[in-house]
């Protein structure tokens, strides 16, 4: 028999929008692996935690993070991803969590990974008579295609839609993406808006470093394309190598230095024998890399926001990005950086060589991305998810 779940008396508990707001996040990787997504996780926990809110965080963990969690992380049982084993796949909730999830009396569940254990998760909130929201960071659907199993893409919709059907609230990360995602069928609603920022004091021109670029062995004239990201084929690898091949066939002089690693690295780096590979950089040696490139190249088709363009624009440089998912809200081609249709080699090649040739536009397009950059400021965005919990929690108290 199923055990059923419900939440402690709430007969003389003050309401929850004159308190501290009590949230349970569930994440399919809180700290495991460093990506985008789970660093916007980490900065929204510690922006509640410091507006006097008590967070909970449910997620699967490893013996070896990637970084420090924020807050409270409790493990939740998983296994490895068959493939992809530095990423890891919750099981469903045992009883014991859903217990302590009662126990701990939450005003919101919020969900970011459609994986068994939020399934559950979303299950159990109805059952408390919590609000439940989802906010989606990825394109889950799309990464199958990039390891030869589209055909089962068709399947992932049907449990994606029946995943977000029936929340109280789901978040994207930009307008243009979440109606994206209504014109697959993937979500039925208008979705809210939770962006992201970017740390300018970290992301600025001033770290850029002709000694740094000196010590890798590039020319103060040399223009240099750079690549930030985990080195995984869903990041457009195959694409980055096409194009600065085209370049490199046309004698147009530049270097290409890639920020990352990952998986596909030995793959990557066999197509690109000529580029500089730093491996994984973070802190002010990141926002140096970038800082000393002259413009970033993004071909993914995959981003829903796109942090690497935002944290681009903050450095002063100008961005090449796929007409595609969340990079068109950042990027206006012709003025911040260039807009590429996907998959068009000739095109990116295009976009990439203007920038080697023409040094006064790359700073002009810099200098507009840096102004653009100004408006992403992390406790403003935040602020804006912890007002649409308050509002669902009074909604529901």
């Amino acid at each position: 028999m199923a055990t059923a779940f419900k939440l402690p008396d709430p007969s003389g508990q003050t309401p929850a929008e004159s308190r501290p707001l009590r949230v349970v996040l569930f994440s399919g990787n809180y700290n495991y692996v460093r990506d985008g997504a789970n660093q916007a996780l980490n900065r929204l926990v510690a922006f509640l935690e410091a507006q006097g809110c008590v967070v909970r965080v449910y997620s699967p963990t490893s013996d070896t993070p990637a970084f420090e969690p924020t807050g409270t992380l409790v493990s939740v049982p998983s296994f490895a991803f068959p493939g992809r084993g530095e990423y890891r796949v919750a099981f469903g909730l045992p009883d014991r969590l859903k217990r302590d999830i009662a126990d701990f009396r939450p005003d919101i569940i919020h969900l970011s990974a459609p994986d068994p254990a939020a399934h559950a998760a979303k299950k159990l909130a109805r059952a408390l008579g919590v609000p439940v929201v989802a906010s989606i960071h990825t394109r889950f659907e799309t990464y199958f295609e990039y390891y030869g199993l589209g055909f089962i893409r068709p399947g992932i919709e049907v449990l994606l839609r029946r995943f977000y059907s029936g929340l109280d609230e789901i978040f994207v990360t930009s307008q243009s993406f979440g109606e994206t995602m209504r014109d697959t069928g993937i979500i039925g609603v208008h979705p809210a808006v939770w962006s992201r920022g970017v740390d300018k004091t970290r992301f600025n021109p001033g770290r850029r470093s002709l000694e740094w670029r000196w010590s890798l062995g590039i020319a103060d004239d040399e223009p240099v394309i750079g690549f930030v990201g985990r080195l995984v084929l869903e990041k457009g690898l195959d694409m980055v190598a096409a194009a600065v091949n085209e370049l490199a066939a046309r004698g147009i002089r530049h270097r290409l230095l890639i920020v990352g690693d990952g998986p596909a690295r030995e793959h990557f780096q066999a197509r690109v024998p000529g580029a500089i590979f730093t491996g994984f950089l973070d802190g002010t040696n990141l926002a140096r890399a970038y800082a000393s490139a002259d413009m970033l190249l993004n071909p993914s088709t995959t981003e829903t926001f796109g942090n690497i363009n935002l944290e681009a624009m903050a450095s002063g440089i100008p961005v090449v990005a796929a007409r595609a998912g969340g990079n068109e809200a950042l990027v206006t081609d012709g003025i911040t950086g260039a807009l590429v249709p996907p998959h068009e080699t000739q095109a990116y090649a295009d976009a990439l060589a203007r920038y080697c040739a023409e040094p006064h536009t790359r700073a002009a397009h810099g200098k507009a991305g840096l102004d653009a950059a100004q408006a992403f400021d992390w406790d403003v965005i935040n602020g804006a998810v912890l007002s649409r919990y308050r509002e669902l929690a009074r909604q529901h108290s």
